[in-house]
């Protein structure tokens, strides 16, 4: 089983820039797809984007196509959100989890373990 730590949070102007990490234990990284979601105050967890297992295909929701950026390096067990043009409704929790198969719908229902999480906050 992969186990996920996030990191690479933290606050930034609107319009302002950030990295996530998402570091993964275990030797099967690889052959997981993995996926960002995000929670806002108040708000169920949301799915955000999520990239196959080689790397080839992403997928972003509409909110954050054209400024995220999801990718990952199988040789260092990392997966990346990069997040350009930020704005205040970016602000949340950002969390990543991993499953087998990249295509079909990612609810955060489906996953039972979940790490700490990186807090976002994106001022104006």
């Amino acid at each position: 089983q992969v186990q996920l730590v996030e990191s690479g949070g933290g606050l930034v102007q609107a319009g302002g820039s950030l990295r996530l990490s998402c570091a993964a234990s275990g030797r099967t990284f690889s052959s997981h797809a993995v996926g960002w979601f995000r929670q806002a105050p108040g708000k169920e967890r949301e799915f955000v984007a999520r990239i196959t297992r080689s790397g080839l295909f992403t997928y972003y929701i509409d909110s954050v196509k054209g400024r995220f950026t999801i990718s990952r390096d199988n040789a260092k067990n990392t997966a990346y959100l990069q997040m350009n043009s930020l704005k205040p409704e970016d602000t949340a929790v950002y969390y990543c989890n991993s499953r087998l198969q990249a295509d079909g719908t990612w609810s955060a229902d489906e996953f039972g373990a979940w790490g700490q999480g990186t807090q976002v906050t994106v001022s104006t």
